[in-house]
């Protein structure tokens, strides 16, 4: 699968595909199970397109599809939680039935309409593609991709990332069938049967070695007006695990609601991090867990409640379930990182009044390890990649003035937590650029765990003016905008750091001589404190 995704993102349009890699690719099977996947896919799109499937096959069943047809749709609520990302699948046929569907997701920058942080529903949110076939028996359906067309500020960009999905898909789908062949095999349901089920044993052995019992974790997130929370209750019972997330605050007229596709991904991708992060990734390792949410909430959200900025809740989902696990599996999980994750969206007009909307991704700290410090600016608990300096200042009228570690913003602890980043960008064009962003940790730092202290909380500024963390503004010509990220928190107590290490930290310039002293108790002096 590793060559299918690289064939996409070397013919893909986007740098958001292209160089962030906010995609995913995957294999299921004739009955939807999914078995395989590129390496870098972002954990969400894997989590939900075997679901996104089901829905496109009660539209088009099998006995309905033909070879060549390829499946797209972008509905929030039954893909990725919003309306950005596209998913689409191709069905394969061997001897005239189909065996397996390739499937794939991509971030699109622009879904048309006006995504707005204080948009009300999602109706607000762009375009929404109901489960169509954009390719019949190998043709290009000329009415969706005429629609897509009049309703995108930049249609062959988009439409550049669909078809290099196509590309993908004709490399991938005669590679299968030749590997078929050469086995000997008409169809995939034995093998697939046996990958699954190694799978599901190896995640049910992971968790009967954890006591029985529930275990209850809980989190603040910034919100609006006023901040929200997110309650878990993990319960282990043998080798089953269920998460319930009831208490968890109500769904809000505000994009940050989290659609049970996207709770239930971000959700069992945390169980499998931290109980069973070794075995190959598919259907079978999630067979044990169970995720209930209750209707009309935060992580549950009944449409038409807005959902363009989900992953604002569902990023947290990763740090509460570690929280409720980090007494029992104590070296399993990691402190809270510096996420949800941080990004601006800047759109406007180049100097020959052609319009442009770019997206640009900044991490915060990584939270501290069980054996290690936390990294400095690491994505999680999605894994996309940054976009390069250089190819963002060609391609907009901005310029970076400074990218730089935060020092002191990483949580003290045992273990560290990891640095933040400042990123600056500087208005360069005559034509204003409105500027989109919706940040979390402002108010609640990401915190500690097991005795380790919070990150640094993030801040966002305009000409060294603070301003609000979700807000959509114009910018102008020589404006500046500053984005400190948050730092990871630390793990364990901070007077069990090896005095070492600190020397090492104040050294780098991570941590000063000043925090040394307060966080750990240790006075450095001289050349040390100098670097």
């Amino acid at each position: 699968m590793d060559e299918t995704a690289y064939t996409f993102v070397r013919t893909s349009f986007s740098s958001v595909v292209r160089d962030n890699w906010d995609l995913a690719v995957s294999l299921m099977d004739g009955h939807g199970r999914q078995f395989a996947q590129s390496s870098r896919s972002v954990p969400s799109f894997i989590g939900t397109m075997p679901s996104t499937l089901a829905v496109m096959l009660e539209r088009y069943p099998k006995s309905e599809l033909k070879s060549g047809d390829i499946l797209i749709s972008n509905d929030g609520y039954h893909g990725t939680g919003h309306l950005n990302d596209i998913t689409m699948a191709r069905p394969i046929f061997k001897n005239g039935e189909v065996i397996a569907f390739i499937g794939s997701v991509f971030h699109s920058v622009d879904i048309g309409g006006a995504p707005s942080v204080n948009a009300r529903d999602s109706y607000e949110e762009g375009l929404t593609i109901p489960v169509a076939k954009i390719v019949r028996e190998g043709v290009e359906n000329e009415d969706v991709i005429a629609f897509l067309t009049e309703n995108l500020r930049a249609p062959e960009e988009t439409l550049g990332d669909i078809r290099a999905q196509f590309a993908a898909y004709d490399m991938a789908v005669p590679r299968l069938l030749k590997i078929l062949d050469d086995e000997k095999i008409d169809d995939l349901d034995a093998m697939v049967d046996e990958i699954l089920n190694r799978s599901e044993a190896a995640m049910r052995r992971a968790i009967e070695a954890v006591d029985d019992g529930s275990y209850y974790g809980e989190i603040q997130l910034d919100g609006f007006d006023e901040p929200l929370k997110i309650c878990c209750e993990v319960t282990i019972s043998g080798s089953n695990l269920t998460i319930d997330y009831a208490g968890t605050s109500a769904q809000i007229d505000k994009p940050i609601n989290s659609v049970m596709n996207y709770t239930r991904a971000y959700s069992a991708y945390a169980i499998k991090s931290a109980f069973d992060a070794s075995t190959p990734n598919n259907d079978g390792s999630f067979r044990p867990i169970a995720i209930k949410a209750p209707e009309g909430s935060l992580v549950n959200p009944q449409r038409p409640a807005p959902i363009w900025a989900r992953h604002l809740t569902g990023h947290y989902l990763p740090p509460v379930i570690f929280s409720a696990l980090a007494n029992i599996i104590p070296d399993q999980v990691i402190a809270d990182c510096g996420s949800p994750i941080w990004n601006v969206y800047f759109a406007g007009r180049q100097e020959d009044g052609k319009r442009f909307m770019k997206m640009f991704f900044m991490n915060g700290g990584h939270g501290a390890r069980p054996h290690q410090d936390g990294p400095a600016c690491l994505s999680f608990p999605s894994n996309i990649t940054t976009l390069p300096i250089e190819q963002f200042e060609n391609s907009v009228p901005l310029l970076i003035t400074e990218k730089s570690l935060i020092p002191d913003s990483g949580g003290a602890g045992k273990y560290r937590g990891g640095p933040a980043q400042r990123v600056s960008f500087k208005s360069t064009g005559d034509h204003p650029i409105t500027m989109t962003i919706r940040h979390e940790r402002v108010k609640f730092p990401p915190r500690g765990l097991l005795g380790g202290q919070a990150g640094a909380a993030g801040t966002d500024y305009l000409n060294a003016e603070r301003i609000p963390a979700k807000v959509r503004l114009d910018i102008q010509r020589d404006d500046v905008v500053t984005f400190d990220t948050p730092g990871g928190g630390g793990f364990g107590p901070p007077d069990q750091r090896d005095p070492e290490k600190i020397r090492g930290d104040v050294a780098s310039g991570l941590v000063t001589a000043a925090k040394a002293k307060r966080d750990y108790g240790v006075e450095i002096s001289g050349a040390d404190a100098d670097g």
